[in-house]
């Protein structure tokens, strides 16, 4: 492995540090996750939104006080703005949340892209040392051409398979956050919906 990673060249450091650093970032986020469902209380979140069918506003808020749920902390900042904005208040907490989950997406994404690109560029580089090779020392020794063209390609198997490596995670955070985002909004409609239905009724 060793000897393949300077086979590579110089190329090779930069896409070292691209697996690092999906490495950490995926872990971090795979970590959060379990926290974050761990923290899931859904039986909290029926009690609360009991509450806030029935009016009890102030009494839901206190229920949801300190909850690690993401959801929880939404509708409770919704409900404590339930006299001024409300919905306003929803979204901004929402917005928190969801910017929250998404942290770190970004550079996973970004190491997607650029890992092959740097392996492309190392083989290019190798590419061009070998046609000056072949230029310097003509076809009398083709094995040097061919085994330079050959180390070249390292680089290019080594950042698609740094990419490879990233996308899988990165696919799967990306669907709890959209499969969160889900459940917010579920949560946040249905909290509006009771709210309107209360202030209609009066």
């Amino acid at each position: 492995m060793f000897e393949l990673f300077q086979k590579g060249g110089f190329i090779m450091y930069p896409l070292l540090i691209c697996s690092v650093i999906s490495v950490a970032f995926s872990l971090e986020r795979l970590f959060f996750w379990m926290r974050e469902k761990r923290a899931l209380n859904s039986k909290l979140l029926n009690s609360i939104m009991k509450e806030a069918e029935n009016g009890n506003y102030h009494e839901a808020l206190e229920l949801g006080k300190g909850s690690k749920d993401h959801i929880v902390r939404v509708i409770c900042n919704g409900l404590a703005h339930i006299e001024f904005s409300m919905i306003n208040a929803l979204e901004l907490a929402a917005g928190d949340e969801i910017n929250r989950m998404r942290r770190g997406l970004g550079v996973l994404d970004t190491i997607i892209t650029m890992a092959p690109l740097l392996g492309i560029l190392g083989t290019v580089i190798g590419i061009i040392q070998s046609f000056d090779m072949l230029g310097e020392m003509g076809i009398e020794d083709p094995k040097s051409v061919t085994g330079g063209i050959a180390q070249a390609l390292i680089t290019t198997a080594a950042g698609l398979t740094i990419a490879l490596f990233t996308i899988i995670p990165y696919n799967y955070f990306v669907s709890c956050v959209e499969k969160a985002t889900r459940n917010m909004e579920k949560y946040i409609t249905s909290l509006e919906i009771l709210y309107q239905k209360r202030t209609n009724a009066k």
